[in-house]
């Protein structure tokens, strides 16, 4: 498992689209670094090959990891009483629905569903849903592919964190959002393991809160 990327220097850190930034904990982007292995020309020729296994096998640093992604959205506090999502931490709203994307980020939302006490949404690629669906379809270099939700996996008023193990163009989480949005429902942020800041992601996704926990080639 893992995800395309190029060669290049790595850096850490944590990135809000907007204009600001933080820096991540060193700690934490160094333990990712240390365990995401480049696969050389996987899956063809030219492509860098982002494995992610070495750190799902890592039991603490995988709860590391999706401690991290579910910082700040209710944290534990979320798994306790609360109202359709209303609750609070920091004066924010907690999130009431985590969305993954397909395929690797399930591994890493569910768990961060479960940690903020919310729902979690499967988000899929196009005819893997049994019910009636909402779907996106987006561009890719090569042709297009589309992605799908069901359609009462939403309510309106539900604040929803997409989370995602890599992020690569941004496509799939710009129609990931746009299904919530559809759905009438809030983006609340999305929040990644690790983006490959070469492609440039965050200028498909303006006005929406990015977090990534490890930035490479940035």
């Amino acid at each position: 498992m893992g995800a395309r990327g190029a060669g290049g220097e790595a850096n850490q850190a944590s990135r809000v689209s907007g204009g600001s930034a933080a820096r991540a904990d060193s700690g934490l982007a160094e333990l990712i670094s240390a365990r995401v292995r480049d696969i050389a020309d996987y899956p063809q020729p030219g492509i860098v090959f982002k494995d992610i296994t070495p750190l799902l096998a890592d039991g603490s640093a995988f709860a590391a990891v999706v401690a991290a992604l579910a910082a700040g959205h209710g944290g534990e506090e979320g798994a306790k009483g609360r109202e359709g999502g209303k609750g609070r931490e920091g004066g924010q709203r907690r999130v009431s629905k985590v969305a993954g994307i397909e395929a690797r980020g399930f591994i890493f939302a569910a768990p961060v569903a479960l940690s903020l006490g919310a729902g979690f949404v499967p988000v899929r690629k196009q005819g893997k849903l049994p019910a009636a669906t909402y779907a996106e379809t987006y561009q890719l270099e090569y042709g297009t592919a589309t992605i799908e939700v069901h359609t009462d996996a939403f309510e309106p008023g539900d604040r929803v964190l997409i989370v995602d193990d890599v992020l690569a163009t941004g496509g799939t989480a710009a129609a990931t959002a746009s299904l919530i949005r559809r759905a009438g429902a809030e983006v609340a942020a999305i929040t990644v393991v690790l983006e490959l800041g070469f492609l440039n992601a965050r200028s498909r996704l303006s006005g929406l809160e990015v977090r990534s926990l490890y930035l490479s080639g940035g």
